[in-house]
């Protein structure tokens, strides 16, 4: 069987420094930190009280008032992507589109609304929770409202694979493509898991920033020497994902094409990272991509700013790069956005297509005081204009799920 291209033909994307795709990407460029205090709840008997929230969400603007109420804010801020990138890739959803349209996206569910209802089974009794909880607290149900409210009856699943998540379902959705078994997909992912429980537990374990409550925007530093951990973040990215027949044949404008992806697990420690098993699936996007090292561009890094995991990544780009890690530019969005964990490989994706387009790289911000056990060019404080080809994208899961793509700028 020949294995069909895969392109990109639109963006969308809801964030802590924008609620659509190009705001979010002019702040990327200009090193703009979305970090601030926690307002979805009070944190002030938390160690950890920053966060990066998205502001000036309104789901009634997107969805009438009984849809709102039957969906998660992870659900609802994913149709609000889903919608833009649908505009974006000026998408008309007629009868037989909608019909074999497909949505796959990565999620870990109604967490935000969840913890509502345990405080309202502790305050006023089991009896006063709100029954729609069920409907909507799956992660299933991202995928399932976005196709729900567009009338989309293609494939249609979520997945879970920890901060891996949007990236497995980003390339789930181009395996279906390449091999026949969809024509065009909505991929992704989506979280908004800012709560008293998520926040309190990743504390504990060390995972957040504690040391910079007082400087929020300071607080997510990948690969800085002072790093403290990472900043929980929320949003949503989505890209339009079609065949390239299909994409000519409407003629579409085509933003980027998807030509690898490679996937591992560390088979190790249940929260620490592996560098094994990251160079694996680094390695894995490179053969599938059919490209060599020195083809990339640019690498979009997990980097989430935690103590390990930051020269964990870099030992495994030197595996899987060699002698040309040191001559690939690597930053991370994370130091703006904070880490939207199901969500991240969805808004690097989309920063990764706007890359390709513009010739620019987002800077890694707040890398003040470079560790020596992170010596590669992580693009420090300031966007670079460069000619950028091929993006490679990573997202490593907590628990060893690892997911690496590929984009390409498209060409005959």
């Amino acid at each position: 069987m020949e294995l069909r291209r895969v392109v990109i033909t639109g963006v969308g994307a809801i964030t802590p420094i924008g609620n659509d795709a190009e705001t979010f990407w002019r702040n990327l460029l200009a090193g703009k930190s979305g970090i601030g205090p926690i307002t979805h709840f009070d944190a002030s008997r938390h160690p950890v009280r920053v966060a990066g929230e998205i502001k000036g969400f309104d789901p009634s603007t997107i969805m009438d008032h009984r849809a709102a109420r039957r969906s998660g804010r992870f659900a609802q801020i994913a149709l609000w992507a889903a919608k833009e990138a649908i505009c974006s890739a000026k998408l008309e959803l007629d009868p037989d589109t909608a019909t074999e349209m497909g949505v796959i996206l990565g999620s870990t569910g109604a967490v935000f609304e969840m913890g509502r209802q345990e405080t309202i089974i502790d305050e006023r009794g089991p009896n006063r929770v709100d029954p729609l909880i069920i409907p909507r607290w799956g992660p299933h149900m991202s995928a399932g409202r976005v196709a729900r409210e567009l009338g989309l009856r293609g494939p249609n699943s979520s997945i879970n694979s920890a901060c891996a998540s949007a990236t497995d379902a980003l390339g789930h959705a181009f395996n279906m493509i390449r091999t026949g078994a969809a024509d065009i997909m909505l991929g992704g992912g989506t979280e908004a898991i800012i709560t008293p429980v998520a926040v309190a537990t990743m504390g504990l374990m060390g995972a957040l920033s504690k040391g910079y409550n007082d400087t929020p925007e300071k607080a997510s530093r990948p690969f800085d020497l002072h790093r403290d951990g990472f900043v929980l973040g929320e949003g949503a990215g989505l890209v339009v994902m079609e065949s390239l027949e299909h994409a000519r044949a409407r003629g579409a404008t085509i933003m980027a094409e998807y030509i690898g992806q490679g996937w591992s697990f560390d088979a190790a420690d249940d929260a620490a990272p592996d560098v094994e098993g990251q160079s694996l699936s680094m390695i894995r996007a490179l053969k599938s991509a059919g490209i060599e090292p020195g083809d990339v561009s640019w690498l979009n890094a997990h980097g989430t700013g935690t103590p390990y995991n930051d020269k964990t990544e870099t030992a495994a780009i030197k595996i899987a790069f060699g002698d040309a890690a040191y001559r690939i530019p690597v930053s991370s969005i994370k130091s703006m956005t904070g880490h939207s964990a199901a969500a991240a490989g969805g808004l690097e994706c989309v920063a990764s297509v706007l890359a390709i387009r513009d010739n620019k790289i987002p800077p890694t911000i707040n890398l003040d005081t470079p560790d020596p056990e992170c010596d590669l060019d992580y693009v420090p404080h300031v966007a670079r204009d460069a000619r950028v080809d091929v993006i490679l994208s990573n997202s490593f899961g907590m628990g060893g799920q690892n997911a690496t793509l590929v984009l390409r700028r498209w060409v005959e």
